[in-house]
């Protein structure tokens, strides 16, 4: 029996949803979860498979931060835990336990209690578009880095190959930590896609999938 597992990256189709749909709803937690299912069943419907062949969709996320900083700039304290960033995280997250066939892996977030310079921030600096006294709080950001998500994703990756759970892989994200679980998948008969979500890859990354596919609208 054909079966698919979709497996999502969640910080990263959540910064890629915000530049397809140009921010569209991208805090209206509900109508992210659903448009999440509603990219699975496309890929289905691209592949020619019908939706019982839908074995599961996993999304990997951190909890969000819920901690207090003293801001950089003017010193005043933020409690990241109220933030609307935070609550919109607890929604998406509770949405997508309420939606079918959809299993919600958790990592963590590791953060040092530093600040540091957003990547937007830096390259108008660069380009000379903002002076250094003219920083303020709002050109920071917490230094702070997901752990224990890639991991999941390939043992997650490792026990579909093995087990024969699947004979498909759909797989969200943008970067090529997934190599080496994917080559085990191929090995294993597994057929291996990649949906960057309309982002660009290296050239090498194709030799290590079997096929680059991207349902949702073309960005501009």
């Amino acid at each position: 029996m054909q079966r698919t597992a979709f497996l999502i990256d969640g910080a990263f189709f959540l910064a890629r949803y915000r530049k397809v749909w140009d921010e569209r709803d991208a805090g209206d937690a509900r109508t992210v979860a659903k448009t999440l299912f509603g990219m699975t069943l496309e890929h289905l419907k691209a592949l020619d498979r019908p939706r019982e062949s839908l074995y599961r969709i996993y999304f990997y996320d951190c909890p969000p931060l819920s901690k207090s900083f003293i801001k950089p700039v003017s010193g005043d304290t933020i409690d990241f835990g109220r933030t609307g960033a935070a609550a919109f995280r607890r929604d998406l997250h509770d949405q997508l336990r309420r939606q079918r066939k959809m299993a919600l892996r958790l990592g963590r977030l590791a953060e040092r209690g530093e600040w540091q310079l957003k990547r937007g921030s830096y390259q108008q600096l660069r380009d000379g578009n903002l002076e250094w006294g003219d920083l303020g709080d709002e050109h920071f950001e917490p230094e702070m880095r997901q752990t224990q998500v890639d991991m999941m994703i390939g043992l997650d990756i490792a026990s579909f190959a093995y087990k024969k759970q699947v004979d498909q892989i759909i797989l969200v994200a943008g970067d090529a930590d997934f190599i080496p679980a994917a080559m085990l998948a191929r090995n294993e008969g597994v057929d291996f896609i990649l949906d960057p979500m309309w982002q660009g890859i290296s050239p090498d990354l194709h030799e290590h999938i079997d096929g680059l596919q991207s349902v949702c609208p073309r960005p501009f």
